[in-house]
């Protein structure tokens, strides 16, 4: 077992009124989107690997990431809101503005996402299809720096186990183990997640990359769709389901089929996936 790493959630704090903490969950995210829109900043600085040019020109990347965030944001809010704890803010609609307390969901911050770049897209004349596969490159940087810092934080940890790498996370909900006395060691599931959704998803797409994968549009973003499908719905063995879906007669917190709803919301994306990728393949490159 793994002792859980002396690493507080907090970074510092400004001293401003009470006090304002800054956060690694925060600066995880504008790292990842600063550098994300920094990977398609040089993509688009680069005509020769699109084959028939960039889509976009590359000072045009800060108003997009400005659309961006606001997707990010936006959607992965209403996204946790609408699939993870409906009856909560239903019952109190003011804590859904409340994005300071926690309560992200990927798959609606991805949905805000593909919204947020269709309409920029479409107000910059700009192939939404090539973009998106820029933006799927981009993705995986966030993703990494997003699990890293819900490992900080303690979140989002996953079943007990015995094996060597099993983590003592910190925290009665998580050193509460059915049949376990003493400490209980659990799968870091966003080391899973990081190393799985952003480093091998992220080099695979560069790899692609730099054997002509924009040349056929449609292709990356359908490697990192499927990509991340698999990724997350792998994971999701090792994961524990969030704590509103766990029942006495539900200890594994499946929502349908047998699946958690990490799983459930990752087979769309699994599915259009697969369609780009053969879409992708049989027209030809550019």
């Amino acid at each position: 077992m793994i002792p859980f790493p002396d690493i507080s959630p907090v970074i510092f704090t400004i001293p401003v009124g009470e006090g304002l903490p800054i956060r690694w969950y925060a600066v995880a995210y504008l790292v990842g989107l600063v550098l994300g829109a920094w990977a398609v900043w040089k993509l688009m600085k680069s005509d020769r690997i699109w084959g028939d040019g960039a889509p976009m020109r590359p000072d045009q990347v800060e108003d997009l990431l400005t659309w961006i965030i606001g997707g990010v944001i936006i959607g992965g809010r209403l996204g946790f809101v609408l699939f993870y704890e409906p009856q909560l803010y239903l019952a109190d609609p003011l804590a859904i503005l409340k994005v300071w307390q926690g309560g992200m969901s990927f798959h609606g911050g991805f949905t805000g996402v593909v919204i947020a770049a269709w309409l920029w897209a479409r107000r910059n004349a700009v192939a939404p299809l090539r973009l998106a596969d820029a933006l799927a490159v981009a993705a995986p940087i966030g993703l990494f720096f997003g699990r890293i810092a819900n490992f900080i934080n303690a979140e989002l940890w996953g079943r007990p186990t015995d094996l060597p790498w099993g983590v003592i996370f910190p925290g009665d909900a998580a050193q509460t183990c059915p049949g376990i006395t003493g400490s209980c060691a659990r799968h870091p599931s966003q080391l899973y997640e990081a190393a799985l959704e952003g480093l091998l998803l992220g080099l695979v797409l560069f790899l692609l990359v730099r054997r002509g994968g924009l040349r056929r549009p449609g292709l990356l973003l359908g490697v990192f769709l499927a990509g991340y499908a698999c990724a997350r719905i792998f994971v999701e063995f090792f994961r524990v389901a969030d704590a509103q879906f766990i029942t006495a007669d539900n200890p594994l917190g499946r929502v349908a089929l047998g699946m958690s709803m990490g799983q459930l919301l990752s087979l769309p994306m699994l599915a259009l996936g697969i369609f780009f990728i053969f879409r992708a393949i049989r027209l030809p490159a550019r």
